[in-house]
């Protein structure tokens, strides 16, 4: 009897113990299930739409809601688009938001005399758009288009950004590179010869170019992006959409004294990561930016216009290390 008992409370210890050990791993499981399920949430990107003074807005979002903010504000001929790599490589650390400007991408292009396409216009609605938002304070990412934008939105809210990260973007006359020289001549004398000029950077072939010329490997660009940027410029009344942006761009050569006026006397902390080899906004504009903020960190990725194509991880690394440095996590 003594031993039956024996044996019947060892074997009730046994089958304890496996419980225990099974739930133990059940549970060490659910916890590395939920952490990988975490992980793949916060690196998706998002696809977004709202409503800007009647017009919808196409935005991306990845990352966190309460970390640190990136707008990240796209380039000439594309969209947000451009951005996908990069904010995926950011989004365990941040909360990254990015917009199509109207007559870009997805967001609405109503045609030129129902919205007036002017930098400061553009500028309005990206504005609008942040305070439907609620973005109180972030860091302002600029590329191309995006610099004219960005910088015009710091000048007039200095105390909502954190940080500029400028990539191929301009606020200097050093930085106009002789690929300009269409886009030029089209603005200060809007004729039919000087609209050819200008008509030829809205081809299959120049929007090529903008990607491949100066890229350190044209094989590691994907020629899914500028297939995609170009079909947005095919679209019906799209360039004529273009054309007048072309035609106020020198309304952002007039405030380069004001937007360097700001980084004099705000010395926002800024991060250049630019493509040395941009035909368009070339190196010494990107080493230009330490005249007015001496403090600002440089540094020349080995690619093009669009160096995010091949350079989007460390573009990364730099990004966090800096905003790091600079308390902004």
């Amino acid at each position: 009897m003594m031993k039956s008992r024996i044996l019947y409370i060892s074997l009730l210890l046994t089958t304890l113990q496996h419980t225990v050990f099974a739930a133990g791993q059940f549970t060490d499981s659910s916890i590395l299930s939920n952490k990988k399920e975490n992980d793949m949430e916060h690196k998706q990107v998002f696809f977004r739409s709202i409503k800007v003074d009647g017009l919808a807005i196409f935005y991306r979002e990845a990352g966190t809601p309460g970390k640190p903010v990136i707008l990240l504000l796209h380039g000439f001929p594309s969209s947000s688009r451009m951005y996908n790599d990069l904010m995926r490589d950011l989004a365990d650390s941040y909360h990254l938001i990015a917009p199509d400007y109207p007559g870009f991408g997805q967001s609405s292009a109503p045609v030129t005399t129902a919205y007036t396409y002017t930098f400061d216009n553009l500028t309005t609605t990206i504005s609008h758009f942040i305070d439907q938002l609620g973005l109180k304070k972030f860091s302002l990412y600029l590329q191309d288009y995006g610099g004219p934008i960005g910088f015009r939105i710091a000048t007039q809210r200095p105390e909502a950004v954190q940080a500029l990260i400028i990539q191929n973007a301009n606020a200097y006359t050093e930085g106009l590179g002789e690929a300009l020289a269409p886009l030029a001549a089209y603005m200060q004398d809007p004729n039919a010869d000087t609209e050819k000029g200008a008509r030829a950077l809205l081809t299959p072939e120049a929007t090529r170019w903008q990607y491949t010329d100066g890229a350190e490997n044209i094989a590691a660009i994907n020629p899914d992006s500028y297939i995609t940027d170009q079909y947005y410029l095919d679209r019906p009344g799209n360039d004529v959409i273009q054309l007048a942006l072309f035609r106020n761009y020198s309304s952002n050569l007039a405030l380069y004294d004001t937007w360097q006026a700001y980084f004099s006397k705000y010395h926002p902390a800024t991060l250049v990561i630019s493509g040395r080899h941009d035909p368009l906004f070339v190196a010494a504009g990107a080493l230009a930016f330490k005249k007015d903020n001496p403090a600002a960190e440089i540094h020349l990725l080995n690619g093009g216009h669009f160096a995010l194509e091949e350079h989007h991880l460390q573009a990364a690394a730099l990004i966090k290390t800096f905003l790091q440095q600079k308390q902004i996590h």
